[in-house]
Order: C-alpha cells, then structure tokens, then sequence
C-alpha cells in the first residue's frame, strides 16, 4: 500500500498522507515517499497548485513514529533533517507552486511542523495543533521555534510550546495559524475552491509572487522593502500594456460573476 497518494485534476495536485491506521504517523518509509512525491510535483509545470491532507479524519499526521524512533536511537537523526529524504518539511518549503494544507484533524509535533511548511492552512473542525517536542525530550529541528512565533506571537508560541497543550481549530482561527475553519465534509472541497482561484492565474505569475513574498519574509523589513523595488522594477518593465488591459478586463469580469 502506498504511504503517499498523489491524484490530479486540471493542474492541481492531491497529496494525501495514507496511514491512517497510524495516524498517519511520519515513519522513515512515509517520510522519504512525501520527499520524493513533492520534489517531483515541484518539477511538474503542469501542477499549478498542491493541497496536502492526510487520510481519515482524525489525523492530519501525529508527527514522527515515536515508536520507530524509540527503537533506536539512530532514528533520532530525522529530528534534526539530516538529509533530504529526512526532511520532507524541506521538500514542500521549496515547491514553487502554493501548498495548501487542508488539515483533517490532529496535527502534532512533527506533524505541526509540516502544517507550517504550507502556504495556507484551512482546517476541518476536527483539527487540533500540539507541540509535544519539550514533553517528548527532542527538540525542533524542522523549523517550528522560527516559524510558530512569527505567525501567532512570541507569547502564544511559547504557551504552545512550554506545555504542549493542544490548541483547537477555532481559537488557531482565532490566533492567524490557519485562514479558515470549515465542516469536515466541506474541507476538500474548500481547499479545492482555493486552489482553483490560484489555478487559473498565470503561473509564472503565482511562482515569482510566492517567491518574492517567502524571500522578502526572511529579511528585516528594510531589506524586504529595497529587495521588493529591485525585483518588482525589473519584472515590470517586461510587461507589456496590451497584456494588462487584457487582463484588467478579465478582473473585471471576475468581480462580476462573484458579486452575483
């Protein structure tokens, strides 16, 4: 059986984390097929956006397999993402088309920290977010202390992190970690509208903007800024005026249709 299923339907990509007996736990085997599966949509010109999900309802993934890993202490290695097939946080990070995490249910630890490596997080009512890594006795090695504080607050990620409470899909609506909370039965399908709308705009487009924002987001603000008028300023000066009336007036159009 696989451990990773990936379906396609006009440019978008479903990749589904498929051990739900295991709570779709991130064994080395799971871990290298999710590494290997993202690297090669990343390469697919075809593929205009991902959704990522994990089989059942109660699980997005509960992280690494605690129990492989409590087996030998040579597993304890994948904490810290050594090597590619290790670290398939990695391998969704450096996609270049939009990743959209449509959280089915728990999300924990490890499994937090590949919630983070997507572009947006729409989260079904059963989803639940923990890190365990202080209980456990490991620490982050998939970016989790970075990117947790910069997304709620320095505050919010330590209570998170210093008791590795659970935090429900609302009050995670609630704190700016996902962008909306939907039915069960509706998760798919909303995460499937999502990447519709960013299906059908150029996607060398989609790809320099996600880009510029991921790239600019690692810098001071200043930096960001000074980075943004070099790259916008070359970029813009290759567009054409006859393009952008064109595209003006399928804006325009669009704000028709959804206005109805």
């Amino acid at each position: 059986m696989a451990l990773v299923l990936v379906a396609h339907d006009d440019g978008i990509a479903t990749v589904t984390l498929n051990r739900p007996e295991a709570m779709n736990a991130l064994s080395r085997a799971l871990r290298s097929e999710l590494a290997q599966a993202m690297r090669k949509l990343a390469v697919d010109e075809s593929v205009r956006a991902i959704i990522l999900t994990g089989a059942g309802d109660r699980a997005f993934t509960a992280g690494l397999d605690l129990k492989e890993l409590g087996a030998d202490t040579g597993n304890l290695g994948a904490a810290n993402a050594e090597g590619a097939d290790e670290n398939p946080v990695r391998a969704i990070e450096l996609c270049p088309q939009p990743v959209i995490g449509a959280i089915n249910g728990v999300a924990i630890t490890g499994g937090f920290e590949v919630a983070l490596a997507c572009d947006i997080l729409i989260a079904s009512t059963n989803a639940r977010f923990a890190d365990t890594h202080a209980r456990v006795g490991i620490l982050p090695g998939w970016g989790l202390s970075q990117k947790l504080s910069r997304i709620i607050g320095i505050s919010r990620a330590k209570e998170l992190s210093l008791t590795g409470n659970f935090l429900g899909a609302e009050t995670a609506c609630d704190w700016g970690l996902v962008n909306r909370v939907v039915s069960p039965g509706d998760l798919l399908p909303a995460a499937q509208g999502l990447a519709r709308d960013i299906a059908s705009i150029d996607p060398a487009m989609v790809r320099a903007y996600k880009k510029l924002i991921d790239e600019g987001f690692a810098m001071p603000f200043g930096d960001a800024l000074a980075f943004e008028h070099r790259t916008t300023s070359a970029a813009n000066r290759q567009v054409e005026a006859g393009d952008v009336e064109a595209r003006r007036l399928s804006v325009m159009q669009r704000g028709r249709e959804h206005a109805d």
